[in-house]
């Protein structure tokens, strides 16, 4: 079978741009926001805060035991990223713009932040809250929107991706 190389490229451009995007706004945070606390905007609906977070979202794991949370915040994305991978390479070809954006932006976000956990002390920077009073999100990062958007495109489109790969 012939790999559509126009979609490989799209795709791994698309990888590309997410995880350097996602490297250069963490630069730019631990630079210019660390040990400033929190900068408010919009009447308060968007924060700037440098945070650097050992656990998952919204901190979960951060008190694991560090074999624990290794398994589980570093190796299990490992092998879920090798799987998602596999299943756009094996098909690619039958696959519209719209699900290799969803799984492209998938894999971005977790790589984007396994290579925190691989090269900054499993440490991932977390910089941007939003909210409305005290209903608020946890502090995030461009991977983490990656990882959402990837999710919310490939569940709205889920049964079109079935039908294409069945």
């Amino acid at each position: 079978m012939k790999i559509d190389k126009t979609k490989l490229l799209l795709f791994a451009l698309l990888i590309f741009c997410s995880v350097g995007c996602d490297r250069v706004t963490k630069g730019l945070a631990k630079a210019h926001l660390e040990g400033l606390g929190e900068l408010s905007y919009l009447n308060d609906t968007f924060r700037l805060v440098y945070v650097e977070n050992s656990g998952a979202a919204m901190s979960l794991g951060a008190d694991w035991h560090p074999d624990l949370k290794f398994w589980v915040l570093s190796l299990l994305p490992v092998g879920v990223l090798a799987l998602v991978l596999g299943f756009v390479l094996k098909n690619i070809n039958r696959l519209d713009f719209i699900h290799l954006t969803g799984l492209g932006l998938i894999i971005a976000g977790g790589a984007g932040n396994l290579f925190d956990r691989f090269f900054n002390n499993s440490l991932v920077p977390d910089f941007m809250n939003l909210g409305v009073n005290s209903i608020r999100t946890g502090i995030f990062n461009v991977a983490d929107v990656c990882i959402s958007m990837g999710i919310i495109i490939t569940l709205v489109f889920y049964r079109s991706l079935e039908r294409a790969t069945s």
